[in-house]
């Protein structure tokens, strides 16, 4: 394995990590196909490899049949829809290889009963992840109500401004299943669709590892259909004993050490230990087969069964795996939500609030420090131990002034809701003299005129206002949104 040094965000990929403990990878990457392959075999092929598919239609009449006719409406005479279409497909193709998912779209616009009753038919017998309905014509509208309502498949739906008036646009705009886009050839919001129908499946083909002092077994959650695979807590206590204070270990101290503006509390000894917490959580996933893990921290610091697992979740999130403390499942499963749909870590927490300044008060003794994106640059943090029991190792990481960030729950059960708030950060705190975790930030938050009316605890807290979208795929995939 290379050496790290200074410089390096600490980061393990799968490969390196098979190679550090003497196992060999393996695996085979996935890639999307043609734009206009056959459907049928397009997504048979898919669903075996758990990816996820799209199916999609151009929705209008000829332009010569309309010409005949001598009245198009909206989007008018000069609207060359066969243009349209043309350009459309590459950037859809784009889109689709971007992120690595097959977009099948018909090569024939639909343009009467008879090809949407065939195109409904179709998803009828073979159902994809999600449709993608493209109407250059105000009259289609009738056709995009009828193939969402029939087949009941989470929809996206891009209607190119000036194609639909208020009464068509609303509604839809606000149906649960649909993300509506009435906006000039914004491909952007397109693929944020794709991107909430490949984490809808990412999420029902994911794994998450749970470790704590319960029965052993495996559960799936409703809705999202997560698997969850119980484990006993003591399998993180004994995959850290077994771990050696080795090269790789010592790789991993130094790059937190060096990394860090500054060690307050703990030893170099504590160093070490914080990076084997972060080998036996990857052993645990590797082992598991699992997309995220979640842990009864709190039990084990405190019955000083392994030391806090702090500094390995941090590392952990910075690479894009969700890592939840206290054994939390809705919060666990936000931060993964939030790291498929905005690449962002999140920072689960605990809610409080400054009274005097009419702000929102988040702390606990884990954060990522990747908060602008798995690729981008970290913000600093300092190496402190954990607050309550004021042992081993926990980030204090420096949130940056006046960056906007989301508030995001998940809250399960028959009716989902998830919680979503937006907001400005203000500071961070040193503690002391503040009390609570060591990492900590507050926020004026916009969707509230009294801070202490935010709704939750161990909410997930990221960078960049993404309330708008995260709204939106609730409403694609059936989740009550409140605030």
């Amino acid at each position: 394995m290379r050496k790290l040094n200074a410089a390096d965000d600490f980061r393990m990929p799968r490969r390196d990590f098979l190679r550090s403990l003497g196992a060999a990878a393996a695996g085979v990457a996935l890639s999307s196909k043609g734009l206009l392959a056959p459907a049928a075999a397009e997504e048979s092929a898919a669903r075996e490899k758990g990816i996820a598919t799209v199916r999609g239609a151009f929705l209008y009449p000829s332009t010569e049949s309309l010409r005949k006719e001598g009245y198009y409406s909206w989007p008018g005479a000069g609207f060359d829809a066969e243009g349209h279409q043309r350009e459309y497909a590459n950037r859809i193709a784009a889109i689709s290889r971007k992120l690595d998912m097959p977009i099948v779209m018909n090569e024939k616009p639909l343009q009467d009963e008879a090809s949407v009753a065939t195109f409904i038919n179709e998803l009828t017998q073979h159902p994809p992840d999600g449709l993608l309905l493209i109407p250059f014509k105000k009259s289609e509208w009738t056709s995009v109500n009828r193939i969402f309502k029939e087949t009941g498949i989470p929809t996206v739906i891009l209607a190119t401004l000036g194609i639909l008036l208020n009464p068509q646009i609303n509604e839809l705009h606000r149906q649960p299943g649909v993300y509506l886009i009435s906006s000039l050839d914004n491909f952007d919001a397109v693929e944020y669709g794709m991107k909430m129908v490949k984490t809808a499946r990412w999420m029902k083909e994911s794994r998450l590892i749970s470790l704590a002092e319960q029965e052993v077994g495996e559960t799936m959650v409703p809705g999202l259909g997560v698997q969850v695979a119980k484990l006993p807590r003591k399998r993180f206590g004994d995959e850290f004993s077994r771990i050696p204070a080795s090269d790789t270990v010592r790789d991993i101290a130094r790059t937190y050490s060096k990394n860090a503006q500054k060690r307050v509390e703990p030893s170099e000894a504590d160093v070490l230990d914080s990076a084997k917490t972060y080998l036996a959580c990857k052993q645990i996933l590797e082992t598991e087969r699992g997309d995220a893990i979640m842990m009864d921290c709190l039990g084990g610091i405190r019955d000083r069964h392994f030391p806090p697992p702090c500094m390995g979740f941090m590392s952990l999130r910075d690479e894009g795996i969700a890592s939840g403390c206290q054994n939390d499942l809705e919060a666990t499963l936000t931060m993964m939500l939030v790291q498929q749909l905005f690449d962002r870590p999140g920072f689960q927490q605990n809610a409080s609030a400054e009274t005097e300044n009419n702000h929102y008060f988040g702390a606990h003794c884990t954060c990522p420090t990747k908060l602008c994106g798995t690729s981008g640059a970290p913000e600093p943090y300092i190496l402190r131990n954990h607050a309550e029991s004021g042992v081993g190792v926990a980030p204090q990481v420096l949130w940056r002034q006046n960056q906007e960030v989301t508030i995001a729950h998940y809250l399960s059960g028959e009716e989902p809701q998830m919680i979503v708030y937006s907001g400005k950060v203000v500071r961070c705190y040193d503690t002391p003299p503040a009390g609570g975790c060591r990492t900590n930030v507050e926020i004026g938050v916009n969707e509230v005129l009294d801070a202490c009316d935010v709704k939750g605890m161990h909410q997930t807290i990221f960078y960049g206002n993404y309330a708008r979208q995260l709204r939106a795929f609730c409403q694609l995939v059936g989740i009550k949104a409140i605030s």
